[in-house]
């Protein structure tokens, strides 16, 4: 249903709490160098103008830094008087430390994070066990005049974290490259950076469990199970609120708004157009539900493709029950708990294998991309008919062999570069492998010479009792995701926006850290129109900024032939975009005799948990999807879920955390207009639902999150260049 803007109000909470300065001014001693750890760096913009007249440039640190522990004076102290009005900067690092001398000994432990703002832990006595200690871990970041017109406190619950109860002296001998973050007497330190302190104190070191360090102590990974997380987040941030900040001795110290958290003003909350929720299905049916609309109606543009020929690669021992399983889902329909119809009928395209032949199949793990890349080297293509790839992958997700999880991005390579597009489904999502074992044991018991093998697979994927044991009765919740998928990848279109098509060029840009090429890269995508067509993949380093914007001249090329002309270029970008990045493409289009606006909306990759709003005339407290919030001169929070208005339900899963977005422009004047800002957040807003991985409702936009996924695999391969075929084909979905 489309968005309905009538509903009931809306009672936005910031997690934001406004506070008054202790004091407005006041003498500081200032060094040239830092004397302790502890010292705080001070830019000489902090403090603009203090230093005319006292101290020259050139003798500050770097020509940029002096150094002060905001305590009483010591031999060689610079004092200045600072008006911490006129100076906010510098007053925000002083608030930082009288928060970090406040709740020293207060908390179990206390740490500065990357961007210096104070990291809080609190010891959780009933979720601890005998093995390691659970702690709570919440960020107090001070900022000025974001929302109103002062310093504001933002209150962040960042989750839990295990520290081992054993010391590092208990451990004894063990990889200590495993180490990362040690807890010891209260502070948190990198193990590679430890004090001589705790290095002659190990009895009192506890190192943090990383996943690297879990499996040495048969400590189980976390299994995230999607949920509504507003009431839970709301509940950790009142607590933490009324215990350790809504107090006379807090207040004493920083004195805090007697209101608490902060309701957004009026002015500051917008909402969406109504139908910007709305896509177009087959027969140009309207829906917003993508899995009930999809199921109902089929795609908007069924695969292009007359012929289409599928083939498998599995590993021999999947032959006869993870292949012949998917064989049968795809052709005749999935028939467990619940049903789910054949692939022609679900996404209008027959499971045509024509030539069984074309199979691959491997008898070892270790041989299996020589067997593949001996087989596509005599594959024979016919005219005519495009070809698809179902991999097998019998590797299971949590691997600890990096080999083995390497061969799912070889496979997927070769194809690339044999133009063929693949899908892969895990043999554990399809069945249980120990359970068929077992009854294969007792058949083979119970039979002696006379079983047989293949026989007997097929006979229990036959017998609706033995299925049910052995095969995942759920796996029709996997179908939708894997079908809508190959559909795009084989060139159809699931679904579009219900929209004017409009010609705008839009660049995405979306980035991965490698950490086995211990290096980010970028992956880039392009789209000419609204209607979720894309064109020109690309990836590399994200040092390469020359890379970048030659790719974006090439798309802008392409842009102008088909259209003439071109009135902006709208870039989502993955982060800020700094001047290096930025400087080459406005040079591109200048060679391009192009002289048009550049408007970049950065959208992080990852959904706000620094940054919050509650609805508190929601019992769920999530604001209505399309719902945005200033937070800055041109910063956003968007809430992009599926609550379009009072009587809709989301699921656990579509209980999406708020993305962050701010936007910036070549020329200025767009930013300024508000009615511009509302388009660019509705851009956002319609393309996180052009999403084809899966029917579920998405948080991001494609322009971040496709590009990212191909920044994910990049590293995997080992061409420094896409195939040509990759670059212009959904194949990463």
């Amino acid at each position: 249903m489309p968005m309905d803007n009538s509903n009931p109000p809306q009672q936005i909470t910031l997690n934001i709490i406004p506070f008054t300065p202790p004091i407005t001014s006041g003498d500081f001693a200032f060094y040239l160098t830092k004397k302790e750890q502890h010292y705080c760096p001070i830019h000489k913009d902090d403090i603009k103008g203090m230093l005319d007249g006292v101290i020259a440039e050139e003798e500050l640190e770097y020509g940029n830094w002096l150094y002060t522990d905001f305590k009483e004076p010591q031999e060689d102290a610079i004092i200045l008087h600072i008006d911490l009005l006129e100076h906010p900067h510098f007053g925000s690092h002083y608030y930082r430390y009288l928060l970090a001398e406040y709740f020293t000994g207060k908390v179990a432990a206390l740490r500065r994070n990357f961007a210096k703002e104070l990291e809080l832990w609190i010891h959780s006595q009933r979720e601890s066990t005998s093995d390691y200690n659970i702690y709570y871990q919440f960020t107090l970041k001070v900022q000025y005049a974001r929302v109103t017109s002062g310093p504001e406190l933002v209150l962040s619950f960042d989750g839990t974290t295990k520290v081992l109860k054993k010391s590092v002296r208990e451990i004894g001998n063990i990889d200590t490259e495993l180490y990362n973050w040690i807890l010891y007497k209260g502070n948190l330190y990198k193990w590679k950076y430890y004090p001589v302190e705790l290095k002659n104190d190990l009895g009192n070191a506890y190192p943090i469990l990383s996943n690297k360090l879990k499996p040495h102590f048969d400590i189980a990974f976390e299994s995230t199970i999607p949920r509504n997380r507003y009431n839970p987040h709301y509940t950790m941030l009142d607590l933490v609120y009324k215990k350790f900040l809504n107090t006379p001795a807090f207040k004493a110290v920083i004195p805090i708004s007697e209101i608490g958290f902060l309701q957004a003003p009026a002015d500051l909350v917008s909402r969406i157009e109504g139908s910007s929720n709305e896509l177009l299905f087959g027969y140009k049916k309207v829906g917003t539900d993508m899995h009930k609309a999809f199921r109902a109606h089929g795609p908007y543009m069924p695969i292009p493709h007359p012929n289409v020929v599928f083939f498998f690669i599995y590993h021999t021992p999947d032959k006869y029950t993870a292949v012949n399983a998917i064989y049968e889902y795809f052709k005749n329909g999935f028939n467990g708990q619940w049903s789910f119809p054949s692939m022609d009928k679900y996404i209008r395209q027959p499971f045509d294998m024509k030539d069984a032949s074309n199979s691959i199949a491997y008898d070892s793990i270790d041989t299996a991309v020589d067997t593949v890349k001996k087989r596509m080297r005599n594959f024979e293509k016919k005219d005519g008919v495009e070809y698809f790839a179902v991999y097998i992958n019998p590797v299971p997700k949590n691997t600890a062999d990096e080999e083995d999880d390497e061969i799912y991005y070889k496979i997927k390579e070769i194809l690339l570069y044999e133009g063929i597009s693949s899908q892969v489904i895990k043999s554990e999502n399809i069945y249980k492998k120990e359970v068929l074992a077992r009854l294969q044991q007792a058949a083979q018991k119970e039979r002696g010479e006379a079983f047989k093998e293949k026989q007997f697979h097929l006979a229990t994927f036959k017998d609706p009792n033995t299925r049910q044991q052995i095969y995942n009765q759920d796996f029709n919740t996997f179908l939708p995701h894997i079908e809508v998928a190959i559909l795009a990848k084989l060139g159809g279109i699931p679904w579009r926006l219900n929209r004017p098509t409009t010609n705008e060029l839009i660049v995405g840009v979306g980035a991965f850290y490698s950490a086995t090429k211990k290096c980010r890269f970028v992956g880039s995508a392009f789209c000419f129109n609204n209607e979720g067509i894309f064109k020109g993949f690309d990836c590399f380093g994200s040092a390469d900024t020359k890379s970048l914007a030659a790719s974006i001249r090439e798309a802008v090329g392409k842009f102008l032939v088909a259209n003439h002309t071109a009135s902006r270029l709208v870039i989502h970008f993955y982060k800020d975009i700094g001047k290096k990045e930025l400087q080459p493409i406005v040079d591109t289009l200048h060679t391009l005799g192009l002289n048009i606006p550049v408007v970049i909306v950065s959208i992080n990759k990852t959904a706000s948990k620094e940054l919050l709003g509650f609805d508190m005339a929601y019992k769920e407290k999530m604001p209505y999807s399309g719902t945005f919030v200033k937070v800055g001169m041109s910063e956003y929070l968007l809430f992009n879920n599926t609550r379009y208005d009072a009587l809709s339900k989301p699921k656990q899963r579509e209980f999406h955390f708020p993305i962050k977005l701010s936007i910036s422009s070549t020329h200025p004047e767009l930013v300024a207009d508000m009615d511009s800002v509302k388009l660019l957040i509705d851009q956002v807003y319609q393309f996180s639902r052009m999403y084809w991985k899966s029917t579920s409702q998405q948080s991001l936009p494609v322009t971040i999150h496709y590009p990212s996924i191909v920044a994910e695999m990049f590293p995997h391969f080992t061409h420094n260049r896409l195939a040509d075929y990759g670059r212009e084909n959904l194949w990463f979905l």
